[in-house]
C-alpha cells in the first residue's frame, strides 16, 4: 500500500486591524504590474468547519503524484496581449499612457465545454488570451465575464478536438487550518509546476483589483509565485478548494512581479467562484449591491474619544451621491478628528446600529448584509445621531466599478 503524500503530515510551523508585514502582490501576471495591498483576518464567524471532518471529505487521500497525472491536464498556460492606461491597483507605479504588454498566468477547466476559471487581474484590459495545454495545443480564449470584486474571470474556449480535463471543485467551508493542499500552476512561466503544502489560516480578507475586500480567503504555505495566479489550489481529494491570487513578498514587493513566495500564499475560496461563475455565464459580470459608506466599528480601542454609542459603527464617510448619502446618513467631519492607534478617526457621523433588525458591531457585519441583497433592494438602518435614534430607508444601488475610497 503506497503512503499518501500527506502522511505524515509535517505542520510547518488579524476584522481586526492588523496588517501583514511585506507587500502583498498579485501572483500572477508575470510581466505584469502588481501592487501593494492589506491583508486582515475577519471574525470567526458560526459557519467554521467541523473539527472532526476528513480534510479529504471522506474520499480517500492521494498522493502528490496521484493529484498531478489527474489533475495538472486541466490547468492551463494563459498568456494575455494587454494594454494598460493609467495606473493600476496591480502597478502603482504605472504611467497615464497606453502600453502593451503581455502578461501570463494559470487558469484551469471547469467542464467539458470550455470554460476556464482565472483570475480576473490575469486578463485585466486585455485584447488577445490565449491557452495552452499540457499537450501544447493552444486555443483562442474568450473572455466570458470578470468580476474584480472577487478577482475572479471566466474564459470560454471552442472545446472541438481536446481531450479537455476538468478539474472537480470541492468545498471550501470544510477546510480547516492543517488540512494538505497542493498548488499547480506556471510560476515564472515554468508551465504545470507542483507545490505542497498546508492550509495556514482561514477567513483572511485581501484587496480585490478594485478596491474593494475579498473575504473568506484561504491561506497557504504552498509556494506561490508570479505566474500562479489563477491557478488551483486543491484538497488532498484531488478537488479544487481555491483559486490562488495573491502573495506576501516579505518585501517590498516589485512592479514587474519579481517578487518570490515567502509561505504565504492566498487564494479565493471555491465556493465563492461557484456563486459568481452562473451569473458570469449568464451576464458577463456580478451585480452586487452598494451602501455607499466607510466606518469604523466602535470597541474599546475608541474608549477614548468616550462616544455616547458603546457599539456599532461610526461612519466616517458617506460617499456623496451615494445611496447612505442620499437617505440622509451623515458621515463624520474631516476637521474634527482624533487619533486613535496610530489613525485619524473622524467625529460627529451617525453611529449605525442596525440594519434590516440585525445588530452591527463593525463593517464586517454591514458588508455581509448589503452583500445579501441586490441592487434596488430597500433596507432599513437604525442610526444614533446626537443622542437620538432613528430610521432611515436606504436604497441600494449597483457597486460601482471601483471602490470610491478604495
Amino acid at each position: 500500500m503506497r503512503q499518501s503524500m500527506f502522511a505524515p503530515v509535517l505542520l510547518a510551523a488579524l476584522m481586526g486591524s492588523g496588517i501583514t508585514a511585506g507587500a502583498l502582490i498579485g501572483a500572477g501576471a508575470v510581466g505584469g504590474g502588481t501592487g501593494t495591498t492589506v491583508v486582515q483576518q475577519a471574525p470567526l464567524s458560526g459557519d467554521t468547519a467541523d473539527p472532526s471532518a476528513d480534510p479529504a471529505g471522506g474520499a480517500q487521500a492521494l498522493t502528490a503524484r496521484d493529484i498531478y497525472r489527474r489533475d495538472a491536464p486541466g490547468v492551463v498556460f494563459i498568456r494575455a496581449q494587454t494594454i494598460e492606461r493609467g495606473a493600476s491597483p496591480f502597478d502603482p507605479f504605472g504611467g497615464g499612457g497606453a502600453d502593451q504588454g503581455v502578461s501570463t498566468g494559470s487558469g484551469f477547466v471547469i467542464d467539458d465545454e470550455g470554460y476556464i476559471l482565472t483570475n480576473a487581474h490575469v486578463v485585466s484590459s486585455s485584447t488577445d488570451v490565449r491557452v495552452s495545454f499540457s499537450d501544447k495545443r493552444t486555443r483562442e480564449a474568450k473572455i466570458v465575464g470578470k468580476d474584480e470584486s472577487t478577482d475572479l474571470a471566466l474564459l470560454k474556449i471552442d472545446p472541438a478536438g481536446l481531450d479537455l480535463r476538468p478539474l472537480a471543485l470541492g468545498d471550501s467551508k470544510t477546510v480547516q487550518v492543517g488540512d494538505p493542499t497542493v498548488a499547480i500552476g506556471n510560476p515564472f512561466g515554468l508551465d504545470r509546476t507542483l507545490t505542497t503544502g498546508v492550509i495556514s489560516a482561514l477567513q483572511r480578507r485581501i484587496s480585490a483589483p478594485n478596491g474593494f475586500g475579498i473575504d473568506n480567503v484561504i491561506q497557504t504555505d504552498a509556494a506561490i509565485n508570479p505566474g500562479n495566479s489563477g491557478g488551483p489550489l486543491i484538497d488532498a481529494a484531488g478537488r479544487v478548494i481555491g483559486i490562488n491570487s495573491q502573495i506576501a513578498t516579505g518585501g517590498g514587493g516589485s512592479a514587474g512581479g519579481s517578487g518570490g513566495s515567502v509561505g504565504i500564499g492566498f487564494a479565493v475560496p471555491v465556493n465563492t467562484a461557484k456563486e459568481v461563475i452562473p451569473q458570469i455565464k449568464r451576464e458577463g459580470r456580478v451585480q452586487r449591491a452598494y451602501m455607499g459608506i466607510t466606518g469604523v466599528g466602535i470597541d474599546q480601542s475608541l474608549a477614548p474619544l468616550n462616544l455616547s454609542a458603546k457599539s456599532g459603527v461610526l461612519v466616517q464617510e458617506a460617499t456623496e451621491g451615494g445611496p447612505a448619502a442620499d437617505a440622509g446618513i451623515r458621515g463624520g467631519d474631516p476637521g474634527s478628528s482624533a487619533s486613535i492607534s496610530g489613525g485619524q478617526v473622524a467625529l460627529g457621523g451617525d453611529v449605525i446600529q442596525r440594519i434590516d433588525g440585525q445588530s452591527i458591531d463593525s463593517m464586517d457585519d454591514v458588508v455581509r448584509i448589503v452583500d445579501s441583497h441586490k441592487p434596488g433592494d430597500v433596507v432599513t438602518v437604525d442610526v444614533l445621531r446626537d443622542g437620538r435614534t432613528a430610521s432611515v430607508k436606504v436604497k441600494l444601488e449597483q457597486r460601482p466599478a471601483r471602490a470610491p475610497n478604495g
